[in-house]
């Protein structure tokens, strides 16, 4: 009999390795719920939670009712410059190359002046860094009200930092008190994005072995309802979201939960959702709220790189549990998918600035020989290549020649530069750099992918090698 052969997924449905992952070792694999399992409908969620916060601050006395949400004016990986109120879009180095003061963006003299000397450092308190789907809402409201702080119309806000804690505040209190959940769990198929593979990814999980784990901090009531919409119509028989997972753990508080020692409960009627301190090893079947990481290993018996944690949320999800834990990382991150798709759009174009840009280099290298030569003729201190008038001449027309071929990059240029968002461009790159969020990924994420279905397709067996890394000299 012959075996199919399996062609590999689109290149927006991959998964992409920082370092090289053995899913044959993995015994353990932990799964994040929110944007993670279940995709929500970014615009819809975004849209509800900024103005569950704009009312919020309306009913504080703000005038702020004419604040509406734009989707397309943030993304996720920016950084927010608590001491000048700006959005920033750094380089892997931490060099700003894009920034914008409230909703408009500072023009080059202004950008330079503000942000020469200065590196994004995120250890520094200065910064805050933007690392979920959940930060868009608050870049946006940040945004909008810094315009309106600048008008002198906040009088109680002193600083952009203190402006930033209140917005941050006031969104926490939009999710935690329930109503923007409220309005999920009423009309779910609104905000839920639906992706039948996910629960077939699991059962093949499970049934090759490994532990499946459920580590949210969303609570029981709003998970279980979530899961049964987005799982249980796509499984076999009498099988429901339940089965799927060895463990069930909400309201985990991450990232304490990879953090510190905490209490760990289980749930003992759900309907009402009533808790009791619970000791011991975690029983299939049991909802648990709390714990931490290490009575989760304890009772699993596999610790560090033997579990793999799958999330969305760069800090919470992955970097924690890899600089701690040493568990294995996958980064989901559904932007993905359009950031590869308008790449690969662009690809002629990127072909013709590759080469424009090789013919810019070759001009420049001419004009530099010349006008070295035209110093040692002046300088008489070396012979010169070419005599000094026939240089001058060249050096005339290759300027010419240097502003024509810059005529026809500087559009490819602003082009490439704004990919997948005509704001801020890219999410994995900063001008001709990576990104410095694709360097928070590279550092913390073994691998990443555009959903966590996607690795229904890699199969529980798959060695999912790196590539060799890149140096600047190997081309």
């Amino acid at each position: 009999m012959s075996v199919p052969v399996i062609s590999p997924p689109p290149a927006e449905r991959r998964i992409y390795n920082n370092r090289t992952l053995n899913l044959r070792s993995i015994r353990a694999i932990g799964y994040d719920m929110d944007y993670t399992l279940i995709h929500y409908r970014v615009d819809e969620w975004e849209t509800r939670a900024f103005l569950n916060a704009r009312e919020r601050l309306v009913a504080r006395g703000w005038p702020v009712a004419d604040l509406d949400f734009d989707p397309d004016s943030v993304i996720r990986g920016l950084t927010i410059d608590l001491e000048k109120g700006n959005l920033v879009k750094p380089t892997r180095f931490g060099y700003v190359i894009r920034a914008a003061h409230g909703t408009e963006f500072l023009e080059f003299d202004k950008l330079r002046n503000t942000y020469h000397g200065v590196t994004v450092d995120l250890s520094d308190r200065r910064w805050v860094f933007l690392n979920t789907l959940f930060s868009l809402s608050e870049a946006a409201l940040y945004s909008g009200l810094v315009d309106r702080f600048d008008a002198g119309v906040l009088p109680e806000v002193r600083s952009y930092a203190e402006l930033y804690g209140i917005v941050s505040t006031t969104l926490d209190e939009a999710h935690m008190q329930g109503q923007l959940k409220a309005e999920i769990l009423a009309d779910p198929k609104r905000f839920i994005v639906s992706d039948p593979e996910m629960p077939l990814a699991l059962l093949d999980q499970r049934h090759a072995g490994k532990k499946v784990i459920l580590i949210t901090n969303s609570e029981w009531e709003y998970t279980e309802k979530m899961m049964r919409f987005a799982f249980d119509r796509y499984l076999p028989g009498e099988l429901t979201w339940r089965n799927l997972f060895d463990i069930i753990i909400v309201s985990a508080a991450k990232p304490e939960f990879f953090t510190a020692r905490r209490p760990l409960y289980r749930v003992v009627d759900e309907g009402l959702g009533l808790m009791r301190p619970h000791l011991g090893g975690l029983d299939a079947g049991i909802v648990y709220v709390g714990g931490s990481a290490g009575q989760l290993e304890h009772h699993l018996g596999v610790s560090g790189d033997e579990i793999l944690y799958v999330g969305d949320h760069l800090y919470s999800d992955v970097s924690v549990s890899k600089a701690l834990l040493r568990w294995r990382t996958a980064l989901v991150l559904r932007e993905l998918e359009s950031e590869i798709a308008a790449t690969e759009a662009f690809r002629p174009k990127e072909e013709k600035l590759r080469a424009l840009m090789d013919r810019k280099a070759a001009l420049e290298r001419e004009m530099a020989a010349l006008r070295l030569s035209r110093q040692r003729a002046h300088g008489g201190y070396a012979d010169a290549a070419v005599p000094p008038d026939v240089a001058d001449r060249r050096i005339d027309e290759l300027r010419g020649e240097i502003a024509s071929v810059d005529e026809e990059i500087t559009p490819l240029a602003i082009e490439s530069g704004v990919l997948r968002n005509k704001a801020w461009g890219p999410l994995m790159r900063s001008g001709n750099d990576k990104s410095l969020f694709a360097r928070q990924v590279e550092r913390y994420a073994d691998v990443y992918t555009s959903r966590a279905s996607n690795f229904l397709a890699a199969t529980p067996y798959a060695y999912l090698r790196a590539d060799r890394g890149n140096l600047p000299h190997d081309s």
